[in-house]
């Protein structure tokens, strides 16, 4: 049985929660692996629209088991608020586990995120101000705070006395703000150690044998390929790894298990925050994309950024990723349209570029260079076969699949959890 890495193959957003649940029916542990609240999965089911931002998207099928790994940084205060909201609508969330390797965000870090941001003024990163940054930066330098240390109150009260020594002088010196209290942060952590306890177990452990046992499980990114902080569009990129190798780190499954690698692609593009963003429209077309696509942050409720599908980012995308399947997501958002433009190669300069510029000048530079694909005006949210789509929006499939350089095995035509195609097997 495989172990399947679900990535998204844009800059997020592009409905990796719909992809996981459509896959979770038939698979035993969905898996996140980077990233924090930060980012948001919309799952609609029978009608009823669940926004997820810490839980894996799996939570929500009886049978499959959720699991955080030790790459996801935790807001224990959004995770269980998110928990409670599920179990007052009789989702179980009794499955979830969490691994003990886990870093948890800080009260110091959220404070940190927010005043670094607004001191960098026009040149900030456009973080959602969770204290994700600032979480990862702690991990890396060897100050973080993980799952497993709430459970040693003595090991506990070290750490954080050992980051506020140096994170209060940046506080009060730099950025003119009150000190944060040791204990005002192992309160904070004290509310929550007893109901997480339960939850807590060796996720490496744990995943490796189900798959020795034969089990399925599927690696959830969140955020995307362009948001990688090394394979990213930096700076203006998240702080960990959502690309498929990420899904090793992330979770401790070593890369010799990985059997596929899905990759989600919206039939246009969308971005949130700062950064370069070749296709963006600032039109009519833009915002029509937009009111369509309902596209707002599921976290954030941010305006996103809309463009036009960019086939460049798409096989850089297979690339990096090593992408088997791809599913292209809300294609239904460009019925109506007469012709729908596709971006193929980068203009910079007077140069044409056909792979990603391998500067970040370069590619704040570039211009799209389009091919115009005729539309279609039937709908198409009642298909359930490649041949019930019109015959141009089939094409459209089809063209965005020799350009990106690898097959699309399904299509989302709608918002609802069954209206999608499945051209071949996402399961191999």
């Amino acid at each position: 049985m495989p172990a399947i890495v679900l990535v998204g193959a844009q800059w997020g957003d592009e409905g990796k929660g719909k992809a996981t649940d459509l896959l979770s029916s038939r698979i035993d542990y969905v898996v996140k692996f980077n990233g924090g609240n930060n980012a948001g999965h919309t799952v609609v089911i029978d009608g009823e629209k669940y926004a997820l931002h810490l839980l894996p998207s799996g939570i929500l099928t009886p049978g499959c088991i959720p699991v955080i790994g030790n790459g996801v940084v935790i807001d224990l205060a959004v995770l269980f608020e998110e928990i409670d909201a599920l179990n007052i609508r009789g989702v179980d969330t009794s499955r979830l586990v969490v691994s003990a390797n886990a870093h948890l965000i800080t009260p110091y870090n959220r404070v940190l995120d927010r005043v670094t941001e607004r001191f960098l003024g026009s040149r900030k990163l456009g973080t959602t101000g969770r204290g994700i940054g600032p979480t990862y930066a702690d991990k890396m330098s060897r100050v973080g705070i993980r799952v497993q240390d709430l459970f040693d109150e003595s090991i506990l009260r070290q750490k954080v006395e050992a980051a506020l020594a140096v994170k209060n002088q940046i506080l009060i010196k730099i950025y003119n703000r009150r000190i944060v209290e040791v204990d005002e942060v192992l309160d904070e952590f004290k509310k929550y150690a007893d109901r997480l306890r339960p939850m807590v177990v060796d996720t490496g452990l744990l995943l490796n044998t189900a798959l020795d046992e034969g089990k399925t499980v599927l690696f959830e990114a969140g955020q995307a390929t362009l948001l990688d902080v090394d394979h990213g569009t930096y700076p203006f990129v998240t702080s960990s790894s959502p690309t498929a190798a990420g899904a090793c780190i992330g979770s401790g499954v070593p890369p010799t298990r990985i059997d596929r690698v899905i990759a989600i692609l919206k039939a246009y593009t969308t971005r949130v925050g700062e950064g370069p963003f070749p296709t963006e429209l600032l039109d009519d077309s833009g915002e029509l994309l937009r009111k369509t696509g309902a596209e707002y942050g599921t976290t954030t409720g941010r305006p996103r950024r809309c463009g036009w599908m960019d086939t460049v980012v798409g096989r850089y995308a297979t690339r990096v990723n090593g992408v088997t399947d791809f599913l292209v997501t809300k294609l239904d958002v460009l019925t109506g349209l007469e012709q729908v433009p596709v971006c193929v190669a980068y203009d910079v300069g007077g140069v044409r570029f056909d792979e990603m510029p391998m500067s970040q000048s370069d590619f704040h530079h570039a211009k799209p260079i389009y091919e115009n694909l005729p539309g279609w005006s039937e709908d198409i949210t009642t298909c359930r076969t490649f041949e019930e789509l019109p015959a141009n929006a089939q094409s459209y499939i089809q063209r965005v699949e020799e350009l990106i350089g690898s097959r699309i095995s399904a299509i989302g035509v709608g918002p609802g959890r069954d209206e999608i195609i499945e051209r071949h097997s996402l399961l191999g």
